[in-house]
């Protein structure tokens, strides 16, 4: 396993799992697939507009199930911004999803896709990921989630692994403090800035990532948790500004393929 820390220009990979908006049924809301996209896809279109407006690319990991729901979107949104797969399905996932998802996306787009996040962040095996096709993962949070997985040894810098680039979401140094979508939405505002900057200045690179669902009215949704429901719409999409604009003067926007091609050029 070699391991790589970024060098060079410092990267801002502000990435979206754009998916079905399952969380609801996960919480206990019986809502109908239709709704469930359609929920991604106002959100989605918000958030798009953000980027446009401060001067964002980035990478989209989408379902499958979902860029064929809503493929004339996520064709306009190729133009701009890379896509990347987030498995077939949001709900469940099994290793031949890596290519049907694959394939399924390249068909619609007419392009290669190259890099793949599963959902929750979950384990993927990396000769899984190679057979399917891909030149990167981006699936592993280096840190401790109560209830989900404890990946606190886990390198917190990009490393190849079975001629496979691994890209880590960001966290802290030393603490390992998760500087994901719950963090956006619930640390305060001020400090989460900081850390990110301190994050991006110390590793060369920042890998963050929400959802579309987030940046719509969730108030209906009252069986999902206040930490997960709060700072949602509007107040969410003031945030995400804020933050990038913060940011935009340590680093550069970036997808991650764009990324992975610097690692790769970069000698190590």
């Amino acid at each position: 396993m070699a391991t790589h820390q970024s060098r060079g220009r410092r990267a801002i990979l502000f990435t979206v799992d754009v998916e079905e908006f399952d969380t609801a049924v996960e919480f206990g809301h019986d809502i109908p697939l239709g709704e469930q996209v359609a929920v991604s896809t106002k959100g989605l279109k918000l958030v798009a507009d953000c980027f446009d407006t401060v001067g964002a690319c980035t990478t989209l990991f989408t379902t499958a199930n979902y860029a064929l729901h809503e493929p004339t979107l996520v064709q306009h949104l190729a133009r701009k911004h890379e896509i990347a797969s987030h498995g077939y399905y949001h709900t469940t996932f099994e290793p031949a999803d890596l290519l049907t998802s694959r394939l399924a996306l390249e068909k619609l787009l007419n392009r290669p896709v190259t890099g793949f996040r599963r959902a929750r962040m979950g384990f993927v095996d990396p000769n899984d990921v190679r057979e399917a096709g891909y030149a990167y993962n981006s699936s592993l949070h280096p840190t401790w989630l109560p209830g989900r997985y404890n990946h606190w040894g886990e390198p917190r810098h990009p490393f190849r692994e079975m001629n496979i680039w691994q890209i880590p979401a960001s966290v802290t140094p030393t603490l390992r403090l998760p500087l994901f979508w719950l963090s956006l939405k619930n640390f305060p505002f001020a400090l989460y800035k900081q850390l990110c900057r301190q994050t991006l200045q110390a590793d060369g690179f920042l890998n963050l990532y929400v959802h579309p669902w987030e940046f719509t009215d969730l108030s209906a949704y009252d069986k999902i948790p206040t930490y997960v429901r709060r700072y949602s719409r509007d107040m969410l999409l003031d945030r995400v500004k804020n933050l990038l604009l913060y940011l935009k003067p340590f680093g550069e926007f970036s997808t991650m393929g764009e990324f992975v091609q610097q690692l790769s050029s970069t000698p190590h």
